[in-house]
């Protein structure tokens, strides 16, 4: 039986690049969706796939909706083994340690993340990267534990965790002329600024990662709508 692969995702969405970059990194062949009505109401296909939460990204395989993206990026190792690279370790206690620290990013490390674009003035945005800075702390300790001296938290080779934060990598990488404060200085951690550049230049990884400038304007776009003041003004990006 031939499979039928369907992402349903947002260009900038951190969530949906996870499953891109599961989908992508495995080699799997899935038709994507761009979601365009984010702001403006979500399409039939979001709202039928997803009627729970109503947001993407939504992975459909031959016809059955899988939401939300650690469970997307789960579904797609398990479904396809014969697929590489396996995201999840074969290892009960090494699999445990990486839905640990999959879910560490979205626990403490979103819930920080999220008020240093979405914070009204510089000083809620400073004391939000504060506490940033002090999540990729503890994932710089995690990352020198789980990767064993190699080049990802995987290993050798890219693992859950490491696509679970890698969604995030385009947005903390552009986060000092953003939103004036610096999230993935190489100062202090330095392991995982360098995971960072290795990640993002990955076959798979490199054609989806969003650009800085557009994700710059996108940012500054949705302040605007949410009626959120600007931040200030910030100089053209070349792309990291």
């Amino acid at each position: 039986m031939e499979e039928e692969l369907t992402l349903v995702g947002y260009w900038s969405s951190p969530f949906a690049l996870r499953a891109r970059f599961a989908l992508n990194l495995k080699g799997l062949p899935y038709a994507y969706v761009e979601e365009v009505g984010l702001f403006d109401g979500k399409s039939p296909l979001l709202l039928a796939s997803n009627p729970v939460h109503k947001r993407v990204p939504v992975l459909i395989h031959n016809g059955k909706p899988v939401p939300e993206s650690q469970l997307i990026v789960q579904y797609v190792d398990e479904a396809f083994p014969a697929s590489s690279p396996r995201l999840l370790p074969p290892d009960p206690h090494e699999r445990a340690v990486a839905r640990f620290w999959a879910s560490y990013v979205d626990g403490e490390l979103l819930s920080a993340w999220l008020p240093v674009y979405g914070g009204r003035t510089g000083e809620e945005r400073a004391e939000a990267a504060g506490r940033v800075g002090a999540a990729l702390e503890t994932l710089e300790r995690a990352f020198g534990e789980c990767s064993k001296g190699k080049g990802f938290f995987g290993g050798d080779t890219v693992g859950l965790v490491d696509v679970v934060l890698g969604g995030f990598v385009g947005w903390l990488q552009t986060s000092e002329a953003m939103c004036g404060v610096r999230l993935l200085d190489a100062a202090a951690t330095p392991l995982l600024a360098a995971w960072a550049e290795r990640f993002r230049a990955l076959d798979g990884v490199k054609e989806v990662m969003p650009d800085a400038q557009r994700l710059l304007e996108y940012n500054l776009m949705r302040r605007a709508r949410l009626g959120l003041p600007p931040t200030s003004p910030p100089p053209p990006l070349q792309h990291q």
